[in-house]
């Protein structure tokens, strides 16, 4: 499959890249995708939910009320979670939400989810580029040669660029990552996948 190589203006620079069959090109896997966004959602999750048990309510342990004679039910506590301001009954406790998945699966849903891309065209491969600085004003220009101002983006870039990273870091529906943070959630959540020439031999280098 070849991509025009675009300068980050928007205008066409005359050149193509082929992507690799073997990552662009494959049969997607859905579950593998399911599996990778779950995990991804999951290891965000902070897990600090807390709710007290009979056994950490601060209260009297006098039993309030005589066994029998009252023609309702026996209680022996305030702290019985039928009563207000009572324990509950198998609360939340924190907890990692985080669970392990094997390289070669992740590495399958990376692959399906980039094969997604390509099929709806939603992928621009953009001439190596770099602004002298960080400014959103440069970004929003870029965004705009390339009719995306209105699109989720994802910007892949090959290695760490602070005045790129930081100029599109306060635009509503960007993200700039590199490519040692590629992910499937991410790329599925754009809804136009921006790759800098330079990135696509690391990204078939790291799913190979």
């Amino acid at each position: 499959m070849e991509v025009a190589v675009l300068k980050h203006s928007g205008e066409d620079t005359g050149r193509k890249v082929s992507l690799n069959d073997a990552i662009f090109g494959i049969e997607p896997n859905d579950h593998a995708i399911y599996l990778d966004v779950k995990q991804h959602l999951a290891n965000k999750r902070q897990g600090t939910h807390k709710s007290k048990e009979r056994s950490e309510i601060i209260g009297s342990t006098k039993k309030i009320k005589k066994q029998k004679g009252t023609g309702t039910a026996r209680a022996g506590s305030i702290k019985s979670p039928i009563f207000r301001g009572g324990g509950r009954v198998f609360g939340p406790k924190p907890r990692n939400y985080g669970f392990k998945l094997n390289k070669k699966l992740k590495a399958l849903a990376r692959k399906s989810a980039l094969v997604y891309k390509a099929k709806d065209k939603s992928i621009a491969v953009l001439e190596d580029f770099n602004f002298d600085t960080p400014k959103t004003k440069d970004y929003i220009s870029m965004l705009e040669g390339l009719s995306l101002v209105d699109k989720k983006t994802l910007l892949v870039l090959s290695e760490k660029n602070s005045n790129v990273i930081l100029s599109g870091r306060n635009i509503k529906n960007t993200n700039v990552i590199t490519v040692d943070e590629l992910n499937t959630y991410d790329v599925l959540h754009a809804d136009n996948l921006l790759l800098s020439e330079s990135s696509i031999e690391k990204i078939e280098k790291i799913l190979n």
